[in-house]
């Protein structure tokens, strides 16, 4: 081993801009945010040289001509002044670093000027070097960087195709602009304009910019407040039949900084849980606000990661404001929350758990929680939560049938519940075709009275039986059998008697009552083909076969009064998007499409 000796200051920006630079979007989000954290009310991004060459121009406050050469110093910054600001953080920069590390591995012009003053500054900086001269332009600042990672060429072969990096950086603008719709944004590629908002201030005009009408039509807002907690969280969500096939469209933020959280994520999929159907994912754009002390957003470099202070209570507000903008309504019961609790935590025996707390690891025994501040863990191999203490479970199913009862206003029609369906018909005895003033309504009829159902047996405080004098018997493997000696209290909860004649052959001694036309033995070869070695979620399986095998079927042909019913009382849920299982229940052709087919529009 060699003589220590100290490292120059130009490699040791270098080594450190290994860690905030990975890729060009990294340098667009450092630029990016510096200009939002000036007040920018219009920022222009232009990209060329396959994404090595980077414009940022804003009309922000500027940089004061005296601090210009310290703005490109290492760990030089604005935004805090003392320890305690590290826990106080109100910007999206704060550190210091973005300058110095850009600066260290391309060359970099930087023109800018405050409106105290009639002429700006020009720095040009290039191997860690400034220099400065007086020039004339606007306030505000323009970054231009050049030949990014020119004097690091092992970094410019990890490079992806220059599509591909445009792609990020693409995604990166997008995000930004939804956080801060406020904000004119404009991205350029080689001169052609790829994207631009208008800076209205209304963030669903700014989703129609950037996606489309489809998108923003698809969308509920979700708008909860905890005066007492000081929490906020706003922004939209997609109803359950508008769905994307990756978590690619989850635009979660923490006081509008974009994030990776997985607690915000795993929140997001309990409240869709029943829903949505397996591998498919809602589009949302959500911004959680809460006061800066109780959130550490300094974990990691690029300031993803985050911690909170009170975990449990954090996760189980975003599943109540996302669920309550489903349902058209800002109540949420006591007990919803405790149930969030439930579904949040799930109780195992391994011991192979990670802290979420950006980079520690914790071996610890899961139970449900009971305090605010319980270590919330994360497993590495499928992503689910747990919570490290020794606390009683809660007991949720006396609560289940005391969930708050409601009155909510139609979420498909926005409307008032109507009396009298103007009724067409059906299709195919399958679907109900319903008129309507804008158009032709189709539902299914199956997944229609099986959302109805499915609520109805979740809210019930008792399931009434049918006693069975007669029944089957069924013959059932070993691994089934355990299974429904291990979970027997469970079906009993939900209407269902079963008695063991032997290990390996049972009898339905009673079903629910809603079930007294269905074969029993269909009803329990849905369940254990369901489960599939897997008993999470045992109860809520039950609960979904049994709505299901006691729906009208495909095919069944219904007379006016049925369908009558059946779209009465759908309209009635407090979820009427899709069934138990994720399938869309309806779907609306316009008028103004079968108008125009019939080029009755011209």
């Amino acid at each position: 081993m060699g003589r220590i000796q100290q490292l120059s200051k130009h490699l040791i920006n270098q080594i450190a801009a290994g860690e905030v630079i990975e890729r060009p979007a990294s340098v667009v989000k450092e630029l990016v945010e510096n200009s939002v954290d000036a007040g920018s009310k219009k920022i222009s991004v232009e990209i060329t040289n396959e994404c090595r060459n980077i414009r940022v121009a804003d009309n922000g406050s500027g940089i004061h001509p005296d601090d210009i050469i310290l703005a490109f110093s290492k760990h030089a910054t604005s935004k805090i002044q003392k320890d305690e600001d590290l826990f106080d953080i109100h910007t999206l920069g704060f550190r210091g670093e973005a300058l110095s590390s850009i600066i260290a591995i391309s060359k970099l012009t930087c023109t800018t000027r405050t409106k105290e003053y009639d002429t700006g500054v020009k720095v040009t900086c290039q191997e860690s070097e400034v220099a400065q001269i007086p020039t004339g332009c606007a306030v505000g600042t323009i970054m231009e960087v050049k030949d990014l990672f020119y004097n690091i060429p092992a970094r410019l072969k990890f490079l992806r195709k220059s599509d591909t990096e445009f792609s990020y950086i693409q995604e990166l603008i997008q995000s930004i602009a939804l956080a801060h719709p406020e904000v004119s944004f404009e991205l350029k590629k080689n001169g052609k304009i790829v994207l631009s908002t208008s800076g209205s201030g209304n963030l669903l005009q700014t989703v129609r910019e950037l996606f489309s009408n489809a998108v923003s039509s698809n969308l509920k807002e979700v708008i909860k407040i905890d005066k007492l907690s000081n929490l906020k969280i706003s922004g939209y969500v997609s109803t359950p039949d508008f769905t994307r096939s990756s978590k690619k469209d989850f635009y979660i933020y923490i006081n509008s900084r974009t994030v990776k959280c997985p607690i915000f994520q795993k929140a997001i999929d309990i409240a869709y849980k029943n829903l949505i159907a397996n591998g498919k994912y809602p589009f949302v754009i959500l911004n959680l606000e809460l006061p800066p002390s109780d959130v550490d957003v300094n974990v990691h470099p690029a300031k993803k990661e985050v911690r909170y202070k009170n975990t449990n209570q954090i996760f189980n507000f975003i599943i109540a404001g996302i669920r309550s903008g489903l349902m058209n309504s800002q109540e949420y019961s006591l007990q919803e929350e405790q149930k969030n609790q439930y579904e949040m935590l799930k109780v195992i025996n391994d011991n192979k758990m990670q802290t979420y707390n950006g980079s520690n690891y914790d071996n610890k025994i899961a139970s449900f929680p009971d305090k605010k501040n319980d270590n919330v863990f994360v497993n590495e191999e499928d992503d689910s939560l747990y919570v490290a203490n020794k606390t009683p479970i809660i007991n949720i199913s006396q609560n289940k049938s005391e969930i708050h009862q409601q009155k909510f206003l139609d979420p498909i029609q926005n409307n008032n519940i109507e009396e009298d369906e103007n009724i067409i018909g059906q299709y195919k005895n399958t679907y109900i075709l319903i008129e309507k003033p804008d158009g032709l309504e189709i539902v299914d009829q199956h997944i229609a009275q099986e959302r109805y159902i499915y609520e109805q047996l979740l809210d019930k405080k008792e399931i009434i039986s049918q006693i069975l004098f007669v029944s089957d018997v069924l013959e059932i493997s070993a691994s089934e059998s355990e299974i429904l000696k291990e979970n027997i209290d469970k079906f009993e909860k939900f209407g269902f008697g079963i008695d063991f004649l032997s290990d390996r052959e049972i009898i339905f001694r009673k079903i629910p009552q809603i079930l007294s036309k269905v074969n029993p033995k269909d009803i329990l070869s849905d369940i254990l083909d369901n489960i599939e070695g897997n008993i999470n979620g045992l109860e809520e399986k039950i609960l979904r076969t049994t709505a299901c095998k006691a729906s009208v079927k495909a095919g069944e042909k219904l007379n006016m009064w049925q369908m009558q019913e059946i779209i009465k009382k759908w309209r009635t849920t407090k979820l009427p998007y899709t069934c138990p299982h994720g399938r869309p229940i309806t779907h609306t052709i316009a008028h103004k499409d079968i108008a125009a087919f019939f080029e009755r529009n011209k």
